[in-house]
């Protein structure tokens, strides 16, 4: 009797011993990088050049992918979940963000984690609802940050496959876009913080001069500082050639750094040391750029949750983690978050009002 148990015993470990091996030979050739330097497609561009000493306004919103409501948790963030709650509670998030973009009505826009699909995201084609929604003002450019391997993480409810990424609409006249890949981590952790990209698309002002409009997402869950910096050099080597021709260069984004660089203090929480909390290192930007402050400190209204737990104003860590670096030669009128109490995502979009310089 012992030796049947102890028989059977053997051959369950052994199919199991063969299935993580079997899935994790799949996770390492089924991972792929999109290409560096890739053309991106541009999608009804308007007909208007940028102009000069003019109003205009620029918003950057990490949508979430759709899936954070206040009420969620995220499972890498110390929650519990791995995947949205439901399809529809997707696209009412995703409807929640194209009426805050109404609400806002920039001239250019820069969104982060868009889904085209993903288990995670119930499968909605955000990028899709995005612009279908909006294209009647404004033209689009999406660039992919990753198509993921199926992640069989949590083991209890996996996260599943998900094709993500970059998306900028703009009412101005879009003439080319590109995607560039950012440095990452190349060991294990390359599953957990996936593929990352930042997008240059060139609009044309009407002084000969260009208009840069960098779209990025920085890693969040990365340890290695020295991958985190890489990122950083080389969207700055970017920026600065464009400055350099005389062009004007705006980036909107997710850093997954404190912009502020004292958020804990400003927002009354303590410090997590949080590998997407960090200071930002301002004194790292180049010369002839800024990130451009404002009024966020003093306003103090945050632009980025924990996950760790639901969202309660005044109680759950919350920080400032968004914003736009800006080339001198765009002159800044003020710089707010849009306070949607984390209703559509676990951030809140920074709005700019801005002009450039002659």
């Amino acid at each position: 009797m012992m030796k049947r148990f102890l028989k059977y015993l053997l051959i369950g470990l052994l199919v199991v011993v063969l299935i993580v091996v079997g899935y994790l030979i799949y996770l390492f050739t089924a991972y792929y990088r999109v290409p560096d330097n890739q053309k991106l497609t541009i999608n009804n561009s308007r007909q208007a050049d940028v102009q000069v000493d003019k109003n205009y306004r620029a918003m950057t919103y990490n949508i979430g992918y759709g899936s954070y409501p206040p009420s969620y948790t995220f499972f890498m963030d110390g929650g519990k979940k791995s995947i949205a709650d439901s399809k529809q509670s997707v696209v009412d998030n995703i409807n929640g963000v194209i009426k805050t973009t109404k609400e806002v009505d920039p001239e250019f826009a820069f969104y982060q984690e868009v889904d085209e699909h993903g288990k995670r995201s119930r499968n909605v084609n955000e990028q899709k609802q995005i612009s279908s929604s909006l294209e009647h003002e404004y033209g689009s450019v999406f660039g992919q940050n990753y198509d993921s391997p199926y992640l069989f993480f949590p083991v209890t409810k996996p996260i599943g496959k998900a094709k993500s990424g970059l998306l900028a609409l703009s009412k101005a006249k879009m003439e080319h876009s590109k995607r560039y890949s950012l440095p990452i981590d190349i060991d294990i952790n390359k599953f957990f913080d996936l593929d990352r990209a930042f997008t240059v698309t060139i609009s044309p002002v009407a002084n000969g001069k260009k208009m840069i409009l960098i779209d990025v997402h920085l890693s969040a869950y990365t340890k290695s500082a020295k991958v985190q910096n890489a990122q950083l050099k080389k969207m700055f080597n970017v920026m600065e050639d464009e400055y350099k021709k005389g062009n004007y260069v705006m980036v909107g984004g997710d850093y997954n750094h404190d912009t502020l660089g004292d958020s804990p203090k400003v927002f009354h929480t303590a410090n997590q040391h949080l590998t997407w909390n960090k200071p930002f290192p301002k004194d790292k930007i180049p010369a002839g750029f800024h990130m451009p402050m404002g009024s966020l400190r003093e306003d103090a209204v945050p632009s980025a949750r924990n996950l760790n737990e639901p969202y309660k104003k005044g109680k759950s860590f919350v920080t400032m983690i968004d914003g736009f670096i800006i080339s001198d030669n765009i002159q800044v009128k003020d710089v707010k978050v849009k306070d949607t109490s984390f209703a559509y995502s676990d951030h809140n979009p920074l709005v700019m009002n801005f002009k450039l310089a002659k």
